[in-house]
Parts: C-alpha cells; structure tokens; sequence
C-alpha cells in the first residue's frame, strides 16, 4: 500500500533494546510500502545510531514508555503525520498519544474508545509475529523472517573475536542468572579448550568484572559496551554468545551470531528466537513476572551443568560448520 510523497509516517515503540528488535520487521515493511516518507520512530535517544546504521528510521524522538507517556510530544516540524503506528501496545494510552498527533490515519491494534481496528489482540502471540501481523491486515505486508540488521565493526570487538561471550546482564534480576554461576560457567567453557570474553552493556561493567573474577583462575577478557553499537559489534564478532532472555539476545539473532539463551519467567515462545538450529534456547517451562525483583524461580532451575551442556553442544556445531 504505497502512499504519497512530502509527509511523515511516525511509529511508537518506546521500550527496550530487545522490544525494538522484535519490530525489525515492521519498520522494513513500513520502509519498503512508503520509501519516499520521513519515518519518524518514538523510542529511546540511546537506539539511533542502530536504526540509522539499518536505514529503519530518518530521525528518532527520545521516549521511554514503560510506565508513562508525556501529555504531548515535542514539536517534529511542519510536516504533516500521514501515518501513525502503534507498535508500543494495544492502548488506550500509546493509541492517545499518536492520536494527538493529528494523523491522518492511525495503524493500532482494535481498542474502543479510543480506536476501531481491523486486528485483535492476541496475549499468546510471539513479538515479531503480533506487529507484523497488525501491519500486513492493515496492508503493509510485513515478512517475521526479517529480522536482520548489518553487520557493526568497531575496534572494541578485536578482544571478541573468536571467542565465547558471555553476558550475565539484564534490565530485571528476575531474568538475571545469579553471578556465581556464570563464574562456574566460565570456567568450565575454560577448561574445555575455549577463550572466553565477558561482555557489558551501558552500567554492567561492575556486574561483569565481578564474574570475572569469581571464575578465577580462569581466564576471562571483560569488555564494556560504551553505546548500542559497541554491544553490536561485540555481538557480531563474537563465536557464539551465552545471555539470559534480554536485548544481547535479540541482537544475536539480528546479527546472525548463534547463541545459548537462558530464559525464566517468560516463556521462549513468545520472545525466543526463531526456530533455527544456530540458537538454542534453555527453559524450565514455568512464568513468572519478568520484572521481579529476585531471580525467577525458573530461571533458578537451569543449571551450570545443563547450560554448560548446551553450550558445548553449540561449540561442536561451530566446529562442524566451520
């Protein structure tokens, strides 16, 4: 569904890392259906450089919408706001917000009052599959299978490559494998013949410094990522990646880096990675509140034993397609 030139298309999707890498897709349908609009992506200032790196956005407005939106959004110029999509959630807040904008047509899923859509809510439905099915019933056919973004090269990821990274950071502890495990985990990917790196995201140095040395004696290079594209390019340069259930995962599956993910109180069939062999996903099966303040009890039941087991496995498949 192509529309006309000189106007501007806005998406909301003020979440986190791993929330914005589930609408890849989305924002590559948006792109291809309108590719002579201005795209304009409400979400945090911190992910621009990777939208403009994947050509998904022309400019990004700061937003964070996990618990609040503003009253109104900051002046975006004279343009006018062809189109408005809701990619943050199912309303009625987010629908308010973008309705503010005076657009002349609102993309969102079915929420009464404020909007009467064509698509309904499924609490069920995996992340990448919930927005590119809104945008295909709402004629931009969107392809889940989409997901990837350009490699990132930056000199941080020279102490990476080639080895293991481990990530023991998450934006909740209830999605947080305790430090004394990861140390464990450490070591035994050590003894098993392979160099192993300790990746940080924004804050996280102390978390990981603290794992590294926990695994001492074994040898561990900690890296700290200054900005998302540092994170990028660890990611990318890495072997194979070892994270809970948070954006580093997202990441790998955008930058085709297999992987080893540990997920607890959210179920892998509604954030996993797809179903391909170079990612293996770890879960106990049980939910929880992805936002508790404590290590999921799930989470807990996956132990270094059977994490170290999946990882050696990933290992063996590197060294087979290698």
């Amino acid at each position: 569904m192509a529309l006309s030139g000189c106007a501007r298309i806005v998406v909301l999707r003020a979440l986190g890392l791993g929330d914005m890498l589930t609408v890849v897709p989305a924002l590559r349908a948006l792109r291809r259906s309108h590719p002579e609009h201005e795209l304009v992506v409400l979400a945090p200032r911190a992910y621009e450089p990777l939208l403009a790196h994947a050509r998904l956005a022309d400019v990004v407005v700061d937003l964070y919408g996990k618990d609040r939106f503003p009253r109104a959004l900051p002046s975006m110029g004279d343009r006018p706001t062809e189109l408005a999509v809701d990619l943050h959630g199912r309303g009625p807040a987010s629908q308010a917000l973008l309705a503010g904008l005076a657009p002349d047509r609102l993309v969102a899923y079915d929420c009464p009052p404020v909007h009467h859509g064509a698509a309904r809510w499924c609490d069920e439905e995996h992340e990448v599959h919930r927005w590119c099915r809104l945008l295909t019933i709402e004629g931009f056919p969107a392809d889940p299978d989409e997901l990837s973004v350009p490699s990132v090269h930056r000199r941080v990821a020279e102490r990476v490559s080639g080895a293991v990274v481990v990530h023991p950071g998450a934006a909740s502890s209830a999605r947080r494998w305790p430090v004394e495990r990861w140390a464990e985990l450490v070591r035994r990917v050590h003894r098993d013949g392979r160099r192993v790196a300790i990746s940080a995201g924004p804050g996280e140095g102390a978390l990981a410094a603290e794992v590294a040395a926990r695994a001492a004696p074994a040898p561990a290079t900690v890296v700290e990522a200054v900005d998302v594209m540092d994170l990028a390019a660890i990611v990318a340069a890495a072997d194979l990646v070892v994270v809970g259930d948070t954006g580093v995962a997202h990441l790998a599956v955008a930058l085709a880096t297999p992987s080893v993910v540990l997920f607890g109180p959210t179920p892998p069939s509604r954030w996993g990675p797809p179903t391909r062999s170079e990612h293996r996903v770890l879960w106990a099966g049980t939910t929880g509140d992805p936002h508790g303040r404590s290590p999921d009890p799930g989470l807990l039941a996956l132990t270094v034993a059977e994490v170290a087991g999946a990882v050696a496995g990933a290992v063996a498949d590197l060294g087979r397609a290698g």
